[in-house]
């Protein structure tokens, strides 16, 4: 008999502990009798496949075996590569589509085409009777677009955000917030040692997990995405802070996405697909408005893509694994659509998030304090580990 095979790939940025994933999945496979095969690059390894191209079949696929994924866990990064190609929004045709009709339209960041037909092509052409896609909000997009077209798909949550519905924890996560508590700690040398006020940007674009979490951990203020500060009164709160330490400083943690009362969110560069562009460093501009209001000296550091590098830690290694092996044994006893999660602080499949629902946001009610603009600290018995409860849609197990 023919065995079955499950393809497996990454999306969108890179995050400690996808490995680890990709791993479990090969291995619990192995072990049921099954063939797993990679697409590098996330979807742009099923969007530009050309299978006629024997180049392009080695560069976006790869057979994966106990040899080759041995040791795979034991780094960062993500062994498949990634890309942030998304099957309906491809802005850059590859060579042997380019003059061919195909479904375009245009939005914000210019012609986009919709390659989702050669995905599902590509699929078919494979043998590839079911996908695993480990990503975010926009991989698992995709990854949903994909089932409801006929293809199984599970998805496993990754993104250092922290802010895909349905679950209270994303692979990536915890690692974010062990490099950010020792990026600050190690700084906080240099900060006291020169009596400033150390400014911190971290990822977040709209949600403030990140930030909160670090600040949790690390003893700071923070600025998140959910809830606009008072910003005279942030810089009252930061200056008054640093005289009454001993050292003379004090330190303040920003998402990326943060923001104060008439602050207006600045942007450059081109968009992408989805018509984002990037954001300014909401840090620098903090740090310029509390020079010309105090005349206090800052540091500003950005640690957002030092957060996404390097070996994952115990939890995420642990997380990630089990979310692999989940998704595999869900597909092996024939659900799809689903996803991997933390439901409550306890592994659960939930299904696959509604798009229409954005991403995830900070509760500010139960985890932010709006006087102090710090974590909420107190009255957390009976809560599940990551502080956090999320409601998911019902599993659909057909």
């Amino acid at each position: 008999m023919k065995k079955r095979r499950i393809g497996i790939l990454t999306g969108g940025g890179d995050v400690p502990g996808l490995n680890s994933v990709i791993k479990s999945v090969v291995y619990r496979g192995w072990e049921r009798g099954l063939e797993v095969v990679g697409i590098r690059k996330g979807f742009e390894g099923l969007t530009h496949l050309d299978l006629d191209d024997p180049a392009s079949r080695a560069r976006y696929v790869i057979e994966l075996n106990r040899d080759n994924c041995r040791t795979i866990d034991r780094h960062g990064g993500t062994f498949l590569h990634t890309s942030r190609v998304g099957p309906a929004k491809v802005r850059n045709l590859p060579r042997h589509l380019v003059g061919k009709s195909l479904p375009s339209s245009e939005g914000k960041g210019g012609v986009t085409y919709d390659l989702t037909p050669q995905v599902l092509a590509n699929l078919e052409a494979l043998g590839i009777d079911a996908l695993i896609a480990i990503g975010g909000d926009g991989t698992l997009k995709s990854a949903a677009q994909l089932d409801r077209l006929g293809v199984k798909v599970m998805g496993i949550p990754k993104t250092m955000d922290n802010d895909v519905q349905g679950t209270e924890y994303c692979v990536g996560f915890s690692t974010a917030i062990t490099r950010a508590t020792a990026a600050i700690d190690r700084q906080r040398t240099t900060i006291g040692s020169h009596e400033r006020l150390g400014i911190f940007r971290v990822f977040g674009r709209d949600a403030g997990f990140t930030a909160l979490y670090s600040a949790h951990v690390t003893s700071n203020r923070c600025v998140i995405p959910e809830y606009p500060v008072d910003l005279e009164k942030l810089i009252h709160l930061l200056v008054t802070e640093k005289r009454e330490n001993p050292s003379n400083y004090a330190l303040v943690i920003l998402s990326e996405g943060a923001t104060w009362k008439g602050y207006q969110v600045q942007e450059f560069g081109r968009a992408d697909a989805l018509g984002r562009r990037k954001k300014a460093s909401v840090a620098e501009v903090l740090s310029e408005e509390i020079q010309i209001r105090t005349g206090e000296e800052t540091v500003v550091s950005d640690l957002t893509y030092d957060l996404r590098s390097g070996e994952p830690d115990f939890l995420d290694k642990l997380v990630a694994s089990t979310f692999g092996t989940m998704a595999l044994e869900a597909l092996m006893d024939g659900s799809h659509g689903l996803m991997s999660a933390v439901v409550n602080g306890c592994y659960e499949l939930v299904n696959l998030p509604d798009p229409s629902l954005g991403p995830r946001r900070v509760d500010v009610p139960t985890m932010y304090n709006v006087d102090r603009y710090r974590p909420l600290y107190g009255d957390k018995r009976h809560w599940p580990i990551f502080l956090t409860r999320v409601s998911p849609a019902p599993r659909d197990l057909a």
